[in-house]
């Protein structure tokens, strides 16, 4: 089978404007984090810089490197690529709270009108919609089902432009999954943390089942794959298999790690301050939405 369109090292998106664009973000949010660590109590630390510069790494890689080139011939190359748009890049990229670093050097007019938008009910409601977990939960497994049924996950193969779409998408729904597990700024606690836990649950769901019928199933469910270029010896069926036992692996222990911390947090033992209040009755005080200042 001769390479798709989109999978060409050569193409201008992926050669040159994609790694182009990266080296710019992660030139930009250096710039601004070497000149805020010093002097700002809410200096991002160093980890967390960490954090960012290792996500738009691994963005490259599931979108521009050379690795990008086989998933065209081998599901589990696709599904890596997948693992990294969805599952590993996005938390990496909201530990690094880019939205706070770059609110910092944003134009004062700016500042000013996003930060009066923001305080706006109507925004504020709309905010804990969109990042709610239900929404959020929705977005993230409707666009995993969708793109592994077998024609639009044809389309993405095959395509250039629906391949960027679903690529985008991925990268999206996953943004938007992590959001409320990391809680980056300006995030608003809206719920109890122990439902986070549940909410983590019900995400491995659908991997669970998607993977569990690619691994079994004793039939290619992608014909795509069948007429490709077999590459390291894998027949299509133990591509689709290696596939979904890589997906069913990693989606399980990156879930496990923030439920278990989670839980610990839960678990820790009460501050002295959080039991006279409920001794005395009154509300465990909670912490203050984290907002956009206007200045």
């Amino acid at each position: 089978m001769s390479l798709s369109a989109h999978s060409v090292p050569g193409s201008w998106t992926h050669a040159v404007l994609l790694p182009l664009f990266i080296i710019l973000a992660a030139f930009l949010y250096l710039r601004v984090w070497i000149f805020t660590r010093s002097g700002s109590a809410a200096a991002i630390p160093a980890w967390k810089a960490s954090s960012f510069l290792l996500g738009i790494v691994l963005v490259w890689m599931a979108w521009g490197s050379p690795l990008a080139a086989y998933d065209h011939s081998l599901l589990t190359v696709h599904m890596i690529k997948h693992l990294l748009l969805m599952t590993f890049a996005p938390p990496l990229i909201l530990l690094g709270e880019p939205m706070k670093v770059f609110w910092g050097v944003t134009p004062l007019l700016a500042r000013s009108t996003l930060g009066h938008a923001w305080h706006r009910p109507l925004v504020q409601r709309l905010a804990r919609i969109v990042t709610g977990l239900v929404l959020c939960w929705t977005a993230s497994t409707l666009t995993l089902i969708a793109w592994h049924v077998p024609t639009l996950f044809a389309l993405g193969v095959r395509s250039e432009i629906g391949h960027t779409v679903e690529q985008a998408m991925f990268f999206g729904a996953g943004l938007l999954f992590w959001w409320p597990v990391i809680q980056p700024w300006p995030s608003t606690v809206t719920g109890p943390r122990w439902s986070m836990l549940l909410y983590l649950f019900l995400a491995t769901l659908p991997c669970d089942i998607l993977s569990g019928f690619l691994v079994f199933s004793d039939r290619v469910a992608y014909p795509v794959y069948s007429s490709a270029p077999r590459l390291f010896g894998f027949s299509a069926l133990e591509d689709q298999q290696c596939a979904a036992a890589l997906m069913w692996t990693c989606v399980t222990l990156v879930y496990l790690l923030p439920a278990a911390i989670i839980s610990s947090k839960l678990l820790a033992p009460r501050t002295s301050r959080e039991l006279e209040s409920q001794f005395h009755g009154g509300p465990v005080p909670q912490s203050a939405p984290r907002s956009l200042e206007v200045v």
